[in-house]
Parts: C-alpha cells; sequence; structure tokens
C-alpha cells in the first residue's frame, strides 16, 4: 500500500504498510474496507459492477467539528459546493456550517433545495450568465461581482424588479497566498477587480444602488503550509481594512477565502491548524474592534469533504508487458480526473490507493493501475507496492471526495458513469 518506484513485477512477502496520507477514517473488518459503516463489497455489490463513490457522513461530522472546536468562534464557516455538489452531500452541509457557496444557477438551485436562509448563501464566478444573475437577484443571495460589468449587470437586472440586490466586492489582491495548488489572486487573474481600482468599484456600486455588504478576498487554495496561510491571513485582514477605511458605508460582510489543504501524495502530512488559528484569532480579534458587528466567513470546500470519500473500480483483467504488471480497471481518468494526475498536477504523482477487499496480504507486488480508455493518460497508480490482486478484486482510491465526480469527463468514450452513494 505504499508508493514505489521499483518496477519489479515479482510477488514479494511483505506485508502491505500503511498507505502514504494517513488513512485512518476508515475501519478494516475482516480484511475488507468499511465506509459508513458499510463494507466496500456490499457498495460493490449495491453498484452492480459500475465504479462508484462513496461518502461518509461521519468523517464529514468529525472534521467540521473539529473545525468550530479550533477556529475563532466568531468565524461564520461557509461549505464551497463546489468541491462536492452531490445534492444529499450539500443537505448534509447546510446542517453543519452556517453558509454555502455556489458558483453556478444549477449550484444555487441546490444550496436553496437545502431550505438554508438565502442570506447565507453567495454567488461566486468570473463568467456568470445573464441567467445566473438573474437567479441570484430573484433569490435574495449576495452577489459576489467580479468586474465592474458584471456589477452593471446586476444594477440592470435590479432595475426590473425595483429591488437592491445584497452585493460584495471580489478583490484580487496585490498578494499571492505562497504555497498553494492553484493561486487565485496576485498579479494578473481572471478572478475579481484588482486591488488598487476596487474604491472606484465600490462608489460605482453606491451610485448604482446596490447594497455593498462588503469584500470577498480569496488569494489560494490547497496549502499545506501554515506560514504561508498566516501570511496570506494578515495580509487579507490589512487589505480589508485599509479598503473598509474608504468603503461609501460600513463593511457587515468579509469573506476571508479557504485554503487549507489535505495531504495526497508522499511526504505530504495533515496541515497543522494550531498555530494558523492562533494567528486568526489576533486578527479576527482586531478586525471587530475596527469593523464593529461584521459577519466574518471562511469559506472551505475541499478540507471539509475530501478525506471523506473514495472512487472504487473493479479489476477487468491482469497482464505483464516486458516484467511491469498493470491493472486493467473498469474507472479511469473519466471518473476520476484528478487521481489520473491531468487536474493541475505539474508533475504527475499517486493518489493513496488500496485493494478494498485485500487490505493486507503476505503477497505483494508492484503493479500499474490504468483504466479502459484508448489513452495513456488514463492511469489511476503508477508502480505501486499492494496486495496481490486478482480479476474481480476492487480498487480504492481514497482522498477522492472533492474535486471528482463532477470534475471529471464522463462523456469521454461514452463508458457508463460512475454511481455515488451518501453513508
Amino acid at each position: 500500500m505504499t508508493d514505489q518506484q521499483d518496477s519489479q513485477s515479482t510477488p514479494t512477502r511483505e506485508r502491505s504498510r500503511p498507505q502514504h496520507a494517513p488513512q485512518n477514517h476508515f475501519p478494516v473488518v475482516n480484511n475488507c474496507l468499511q465506509i459508513g459503516g458499510r463494507p466496500v463489497t456490499e457498495l460493490a455489490a449495491e453498484a452492480d459492477g459500475r465504479p462508484f463513490y462513496a461518502y461518509d457522513r461521519r468523517v464529514m461530522d468529525k472534521r467540521v467539528a473539529q473545525l468550530r472546536q479550533q477556529l475563532p468562534s466568531q468565524i461564520h464557516l461557509h461549505y464551497a459546493i463546489k468541491a462536492n455538489p452531490m445534492p444529499a452531500v450539500v443537505q448534509h452541509m447546510a446542517g453543519l456550517t452556517d453558509g454555502l457557496d455556489v458558483a453556478s444557477a444549477a449550484e444555487l438551485a441546490t444550496a436553496l433545495a437545502t431550505g438554508i436562509d438565502p442570506a447565507e448563501i453567495s454567488f461566486a464566478g468570473p463568467g456568470k450568465s445573464l441567467e445566473d444573475l438573474q437567479a441570484a437577484v430573484s433569490a435574495g443571495v449576495i452577489i459576489i461581482l467580479e468586474s465592474m460589468t458584471e456589477m452593471q449587470r446586476v444594477a440592470d437586472l435590479a432595475a426590473g424588479k425595483s429591488v437592491s440586490p445584497r452585493v460584495a466586492i471580489r478583490v484580487n489582491p496585490d498578494f499571492e497566498l505562497k504555497a498553494s495548488g492553484m493561486k487565485m489572486g496576485g498579479g494578473p487573474k481572471p478572478f475579481g477587480i484588482d486591488a488598487e481600482i476596487v474604491p472606484e468599484a465600490m462608489a460605482r456600486a453606491a451610485a448604482l444602488g446596490l447594497d455593498l455588504v462588503g469584500l470577498h478576498i480569496f488569494s489560494g487554495s490547497q496549502n499545506l503550509r501554515p506560514d504561508a496561510l498566516i501570511e496570506a491571513h494578515d495580509k487579507t485582514f490589512e487589505l480589508a481594512l485599509r479598503l473598509a477605511a474608504q468603503a461609501p458605508r460600513a463593511f457587515r460582510w468579509l469573506n476571508i477565502g479557504g485554503g487549507f489543504g489535505v495531504p495526497y501524495f508522499p511526504g505530504e502530512e495533515p496541515l497543522e491548524l494550531a498555530p494558523v488559528v492562533e494567528n486568526l484569532q489576533r486578527r479576527v480579534d482586531d478586525a471587530l474592534q475596527q469593523l464593529p458587528g461584521i459577519e466574518l466567513v471562511m469559506e472551505l470546500g475541499r478540507y471539509l469533504v475530501a478525506e471523506a470519500g473514495i472512487y472504487v473500480c473493479t479489476v477487468s483483467d491482469k497482464k505483464v508487458s516486458r516484467g511491469q504488471t498493470f491493472l486493467i480497471t473498469n474507472g479511469g481518468l473519466h471518473h476520476h480526473l484528478a487521481a489520473s494526475g491531468n487536474f493541475g498536477q505539474v508533475v504527475r504523482k499517486n493518489y493513496p490507493v488500496c485493494i478494498g477487499n485485500r487490505i493486507a496480504s503476505e503477497q505483494q507486488e508492484t503493479v500499474t493501475i490504468v483504466g479502459p480508455l484508448c489513452t495513456p493518460l488514463d492511469l489511476l497508480g503508477e508502480r505501486m507496492l499492494l496486495p496481490a490482486a486478482e480479476i474481480g478484486d476492487l480498487v480504492v482510491l481514497f482522498q477522492s471526495g472533492a474535486y471528482g465526480y463532477t470534475a471529471s469527463p464522463h462523456l469521454f468514450l461514452s463508458h457508463p458513469e460512475p454511481l455515488e452513494f451518501f453513508v
């Protein structure tokens, strides 16, 4: 179960060792992985041979509870639906968190279906359509303005309804989150309005009769370095307070983004939260002194659900090619683009993997796991030391609760779509 660079395919007599990125969320009973109290083999039988995702609500509960214990009590925790928009997941997260963040009219409909107060929903995204904006105005959610053009469109829609929509300006800051998996701010970016012209944008929003509630500042995602997050929080609050001093009216809402990462690959360790939240508490206290009554929002997606999910596919063939053993499965990049390395990785690395119905074995072998597609990009695991698997065994990819099902090209080569279970 550990990553190996050795290409030897001869079975060894070593027992399996724990996979990198600790997989302590799911118990093992009778050498079979359990999720949500159910054996993975039972879910596979219910899936009737199709690959599937499974999400464990109890892992989500535990993650949110741990965050609640550590984060400053004044922070409102929001779930970013884009990480996993399965309606059952969103319904569950709506009950655990203080609000939801959406990025399309379809996500907005999913959020509203939970029964949450629209005042606790924010709508972001750099290219909202007129239909998106119409839905947002009608629902009464906070609209995150990403450009001056978008601001004018919202004002035009509002004029036809004689309403004053609540809006916030997304700021493209003059700094970036160091060591983040994806940099969302700093330098030229399609996201938000450049910090230096935000004062002009705030004045324009007021002139258009929009209810400007505050700002959204999100500089990057998937960060495992406490020092980088501390620096980003420092700069975020400094920028927000500086802009608040130039606002036409007092801010009532500030979204400081998220950026908390989860470990996926060899050498990565879980984020150490203690120094991050200690610094965050100081920043929150200072902000509330200068901006009394402001609602402070932290928006997290991946961090709340990634480790709660697995992706499961079945070994359909096994063969040796020039000394290298291949497990060919009925799942692949069309179901789990991120695990294939084609969703932002510069250098491909293996997700944590196990043989779900054969967790430990004295007989192991180094294998490469591929899918059924006609492309060499269809790679789920490369040269991994795993229990010797046979046709019909279940390959399980951990850390699959975020950016899996909906971030993958299901239509590629017209294979069946995977199923989803919320357990």
